[in-house]
């Protein structure tokens, strides 16, 4: 069931991901070569604690920080902890808060250092093609003119998407309905109505789209060893058009 939320919902959950925007800009500011993901952990969680909120990832399943650090051919779900990060790399962050019981949830993927020009593209394409699934966060479009969005970006850039980790609604929990897919035929799915909060988050590979878990259980590689990049924002559709939550301002 998809839980649409009350104005008075959405502005808490602004909050929220205001505090997971200010942290993931804090994160920002810290990457460089020879600091360690743990680093970037304690950095984020300094500012979501302070500010008066909780990390929304630690603890969540067990999961035991408040950062997803997935570096280079890492899609996502990558535990913080003594990797020291390498110039030319690409770290991708996935950051979330709780204000009041309600989500907030975001990804960027940072350059470490000075990175390649295909590296470069690909953290492009990527944020390129989470906002075209956003532009399409409007009252009357369906679930998978969204997910076609980011698809038709990603792969006409010749990148790839990721098909086994989605997107999702978000609210009072982390995930709730509809899953959102990176790729989809636009016109079909659920019509988008004011009140829905979705987190879009599009995981585009530059190999192929495979994927496989690591044996901590939790992180998540390309199978061809290919660079990925995550971007993500919770949107909710309101009456005006999308409403990107999570930014700091």
């Amino acid at each position: 069931m998809i839980i649409a939320k009350s104005a008075a919902e959405i502005e808490v959950m602004r909050e929220a991901g205001r505090i997971t925007a200010r942290a993931l800009d804090a994160v920002s500011s810290a990457v460089r070569p020879g600091v360690t993901t743990a680093d970037l952990d304690a950095i984020a969680e300094d500012v979501i604690v302070k500010a008066g909120a909780r990390p929304a990832f630690k603890g969540y399943h067990g999961f035991p920080a408040t950062l997803c650090t997935s570096v280079n051919d890492q899609v996502v779900h990558g535990i913080p902890g003594g990797r020291v990060l390498k110039e030319g790399e690409i770290v991708s962050v996935d950051c979330g808060a709780i204000v009041d019981g309600y989500y907030g949830d975001s990804a960027r993927t940072f350059p470490v250092g000075q990175v390649s020009a295909e590296a470069n593209r690909l953290m492009d394409v990527t944020k390129r093609s989470l906002e075209a699934g956003i532009a399409r966060c409007r009252p009357g479009m369906r679930l998978y003119d969204v997910s076609a969005a980011v698809q038709e970006v990603a792969e006409a850039a010749g990148f790839s998407v990721v098909r086994e980790y989605v997107g999702h609604g978000i609210g009072r929990s982390m995930h709730e309905d509809p899953q959102v897919p990176n790729y989809g035929k636009a016109g079909t799915g659920p019509t988008l109505r004011t009140g829905m909060v979705l987190a879009i988050e599009p995981m585009i590979n530059a190999g192929a789209a495979d994927v496989r878990s690591l044996d901590d259980g939790w992180t998540v590689v390309t199978l061809d060893g290919a660079m990925s990049a995550h971007f993500e924002h919770t949107v909710a559709v309101t009456e005006d058009g999308p409403l990107v939550l999570t930014v700091a301002g």
